[in-house]
């Protein structure tokens, strides 16, 4: 009669309460497991993206400088400035191979500024020249002002053998 409370009671229930104490502690490890590996892995993401901004920062750091000239050349107004440089680069080429023939400020917005909110104001230009000189020109003039953007080139014969006639069209973005 007492033998079988003695084997529930005393065998039984404890094995029982073991096994689930067990079972409860296999949970919580697996538990505890999976939210280790979910926080390495947030981790891994977190020192991946802090590396790539610190290279970032550093490639960013040397341009710094220029991105306060460009913000300057950028608040300027475009049209005085793009006369300004041209007048420099006109000055350091020969008049032989290089010479401005017309400089119209465009009132219409067309090509990619008719698209775009940013403000924008364009022009057409004219040049007379060898094709090195007006190539070396709109070079310098680009170099100069990273805002243009080339919209439309034309170039046609001149009368004279060794040159030809350049219709330049650019957008410059405004700040």
């Amino acid at each position: 009669m007492y033998k079988q409370s003695i084997i529930f009671f005393g065998i039984v229930l404890p094995v029982l309460g073991l096994l689930a104490l067990v079972g409860a502690c296999f949970y919580i490890k697996s538990e505890m497991s999976d939210s280790f590996a979910v926080k390495m892995s947030q981790f891994r993401a977190y020192s991946q993206g802090r590396q790539a901004a610190m290279q970032t920062e550093s490639k960013i750091k040397s341009q710094r400088e220029h991105l306060e000239r460009w913000k300057k050349e950028l608040a300027v107004e475009t049209t005085s400035t793009v006369r300004t440089h041209l007048k420099t680069i006109t000055d350091q080429i020969s008049s032989k191979e290089f010479q401005e023939t017309g400089f119209d400020p465009l009132t219409t917005r067309s090509g990619f500024a008719a698209v775009t909110q940013q403000k924008s104001s364009q022009f057409r230009m004219g040049f007379r020249g060898t094709f090195r000189s007006a190539q070396r020109a709109m070079l310098e003039l680009e170099a100069r002002m990273p805002q243009l953007t080339l919209q439309e080139l034309k170039a046609t014969p001149s009368d004279q053998s060794t040159l030809l006639n350049f219709q330049v069209s650019y957008t410059a973005w405004e700040h």
